[in-house]
């Protein structure tokens, strides 16, 4: 197997199969519409898409969350830019005063921990998408990728949270491939990854990669080859591909549901599995 820019390229049935899949989730859940988090990245840029695509916009909810710490022009200017060319509701909630609330209502918070109250505002996100899915009976849909979800790059029970994750089979390559087929501009599509956690945080500078190269290293390990192999493939460090090996295996704890002992006949999430299909006598 080669590891080239090549072997990530897809082509338009990816669009096709992830309609269909969010128009027959919808379909057997019996909701209303979509409502997801949307930042100005191409990850939930190419989200609310893709769902506009399959519901319609008149029944997809984007709702752009900002907060003081993170606010960006930039990102309010490319939010109502989808809103407007997807036709889709948009709705901008100002965290700001809810998170300062969070952080003063628990006795031992710590400003200077900036990853615990980043997570916080993952979390609050997460909160807010799940008050309007309760409310108007919609379904939440997630915006992660492949990339940062092998990698363990998000927050557990914040961003990942969610009912469907349309996008979590593309690298982050992939999804900016199917954002420019889908006609998302170019400034948006190749933006720079953040979180948003904090001022100046940039994805790349905390993996330490470009998406470019993140992706072939997971995708060749994906596909069972030696770290060794990749690593010369890419021309890199043994020890670069080996750090993202560890940091996939080690981070499984974030996309299992908890585990649980073992007591009963069939136990959920291990041998007891029904499929969200089944009929109900």
């Amino acid at each position: 197997m080669r590891l080239t820019g090549r072997a990530l390229r897809i082509d338009t049935s990816a669009e096709r199969k992830i309609t269909r899949f969010i128009r027959d989730y919808l379909d057997k859940a019996k909701a209303g519409g979509i409502v997801l988090g949307v930042s100005g990245g191409v990850d939930s840029a190419a989200t609310a898409a893709l769902s506009t695509s399959a519901v319609g916009g008149r029944n997809v909810l984007g709702l752009f969350m900002p907060e003081e710490e993170t606010y960006s022009k930039a990102d309010y200017r490319h939010v109502r830019l989808l809103a407007g060319k997807f036709e889709f509701e948009l709705k901008t909630i100002d965290l700001t005063q809810i998170i300062a609330g969070v952080c003063k209502a628990i006795p031992d918070y710590d400003k200077q921990d900036k990853i615990s109250k980043g997570n916080l505002k993952a979390r609050t996100r997460m909160l807010i998408l799940y008050y309007y899915a309760n409310s108007q009976n919609l379904i939440v849909a997630g915006s992660s990728d492949k990339s940062e979800t092998m990698i363990g790059y998000y927050t557990k029970w914040g961003d990942a949270g969610a009912d469907i994750a349309p996008i979590m089979d593309l690298y982050k390559t992939q999804v900016r491939q199917l954002a420019l087929q889908m006609g998302i501009p170019h400034s948006i599509a190749q933006k720079p990854s953040t979180p948003a956690l904090w001022p100046g945080q940039k994805a790349e500078e905390e993996i330490g990669l470009q998406y470019e190269t993140l992706d072939l290293i997971l995708y060749g390990l994906e596909h069972f080859m030696p770290a060794e192999a990749i690593a010369r493939q890419l021309s890199l460090p043994l020890a670069t591909v080996l750090a993202i090996k560890t940091r996939w295996l080690q981070t499984e704890h974030k996309r299992q549901m908890p585990l649980t002992p073992k007591l009963q006949y069939r136990t959920i999430n291990a041998d007891f599995r029904v499929t969200r299909t089944v009929e109900l006598e």
